[in-house]
């Protein structure tokens, strides 16, 4: 597939979406393409993941699923772009259809709505927030609102824009349904019970490696951001990352994380609970406040925005290059 294509594509989508979000008469009426693919998901487990099984039958059938979502997804994919491509403005249609993959708006929304709850109260705040993470709302204070949000925008700016986009400008629409596929499989069967352990595996392992390029240059994009938006700090951006991205319980996600911590002046992560429980964790942006509030929320949206701006410049400045190398 043509690179100037697929990043003119993704150019296009992340404009699209910036611009339009997901229309809601669509929701309303078909729902989302990740609901459709977490359907199947849900299919297959229903199906494959048997608790009497043995564990590396257990594995294998996780597998099984894996690669069934994977032809799916990238099945889909193809057929959809090659469909509009076929059609009079199609690349404007396919374009529109990329940035359903993408979820620049929604992101924002739901963050926001977070620091308008607080600034009404914490029973608000906790409610707002329970939307976006998976930890107890009930078990946090403002500042572990505060936090919790500010964590959930980094991580899914990495998750939910930057690594749809990264594999949207590799293989096109096909990439970038094949990315949320497999996403979507690991936030749905990829965590360590009992039942998901083995049969999730190597779903989890895949996203792993899907987003290991995206969380770093979504790092990196935190970083250039920072340089645009008053009282944040890009020195401190990368700092954070190096120091502190490793020390993340996930591969990928304190990459930014640490970014937004060091850029705000702010201490993200560690320990946190979860369904009642502990989980250990380390510091991004260590030596940071850890004392948030809704003001801080809206000063991460400030730098999201610019960091958002910058993943679309970047894609710019891409297709332009494999233009005028044509």
């Amino acid at each position: 597939m043509a690179l100037d294509l697929t990043l003119g594509l993704t150019l296009l989508a992340l404009l699209c979406e910036a611009a339009f979000g997901y229309p809601r008469f669509l929701f309303d009426r078909i729902g989302h393409p990740v609901m459709w693919i977490g359907w199947l998901i849900h299919l297959l487990d229903t199906h494959l993941n048997s608790e009497a099984d043995a564990p590396m039958e257990r594995r294998l059938d996780g597998v099984a699923t894996l690669a069934v979502v994977l032809a799916v997804c990238i099945g889909a994919g193809v057929a959809l772009q090659a469909l509009a491509l076929a059609l009079p403005a199609g690349f404007v249609i396919a374009a529109l259809a990329g940035s359903t993959l993408l979820a620049q708006r929604s992101l924002y929304e739901h963050v926001a709505r977070v620091a308008d709850g607080l600034e009404h109260g914490l029973a608000e705040g906790r409610a707002a927030v329970a939307h976006i993470v998976g930890r107890d709302p009930e078990a946090l204070d403002e500042a572990g609102v505060a936090r919790a949000a500010i964590e959930s925008l980094a991580e899914n700016f990495s998750d939910g824009i930057v690594a749809p986009a990264l594999w949207m400008a590799v293989g096109g629409i096909a990439g970038a349904v094949a990315y949320k596929g497999v996403n979507t499989a690991d936030s749905m069967i990829g965590h360590r019970t009992r039942r998901y352990a083995e049969f999730g595996w190597a779903s989890a392992r895949f996203d792993d490696l899907l987003n290991l390029p995206a969380a770093r240059l979504a790092g990196v994009l935190v970083g250039i951001g920072a340089v645009f938006v008053p009282g944040a700090s890009p020195l401190r951006a990368w700092r954070a990352m190096w120091r502190d991205a490793g020390e993340h319980r996930s591969p990928n996600a304190g990459w930014p994380e640490a970014a937004f911590a060091g850029a705000l002046g702010l201490a993200l992560a560690g320990p946190r609970q979860y369904g009642g429980q502990m989980s250990d964790d380390g510091i991004m942006g260590a030596g940071g406040r850890r004392d948030c509030t809704a003001q801080d929320i809206r000063r991460a949206l400030r730098l999201y925005r610019a960091a958002d701006v910058a993943t679309i410049a970047l894609a710019a400045i891409g297709w332009l290059a494999a233009v005028l190398a044509m």
